[in-house]
């Protein structure tokens, strides 16, 4: 069985994204107004980027769990020009990545664990495994040598 590891992240997140939107992962009514943290200049254009979100910060916690929400925050930043000098880093949207992780916890795909962060459920790594799995037999027919990892 394919792992995470296994597969290149966008193609991954990519479903996982239209998963998680058929499973109807609740969006705020504010999603179509906000920009995703101090560092952006304007909102998102893509109108599905909640969904987007929802599946990379699964796939972070996937990886790196037990995570915490300011981890993430730093992770999502970005850089932003001040004036002449150089671009100084600033933390993503607090609320965007709480309310995405809430999302998880109700479909129970994301566990907390006290004081450490939150951690990938054995739900949600079975779900990402398998999906691992599907992606990686798509690319194994179109490049045969990657069969290795199957």
């Amino acid at each position: 069985m394919a792992k995470v590891y296994d597969v290149p992240a966008d193609v991954l997140i990519v479903r996982l994204a239209t998963i998680l939107k058929s499973e109807d992962i609740p969006a705020p009514s504010w999603t179509p107004f906000v920009k995703t943290g101090a560092h952006a200049d304007k909102p998102p254009q893509d109108r599905e980027w909640w969904h987007t979100r929802c599946a990379s910060v699964m796939r972070k916690i996937y990886l790196y769990g037990p995570i915490g929400i300011n981890e993430l925050r730093k992770d999502y930043g970005g850089g932003k020009p001040s004036g002449y000098g150089a671009a100084h880093h600033k933390s993503a949207s607090g609320a965007i990545i709480r309310n995405a992780i809430q999302g998880l916890e109700k479909l129970g795909y994301v566990e907390k664990v006290e004081k450490k962060g939150r951690v990938i459920s054995k739900q949600g790594m079975q779900k990402l495994d398998r999906l691992a799995t599907e992606i990686l037999k798509e690319l194994v027919v179109v490049n045969p040598q990657l069969k290795i990892y199957t």
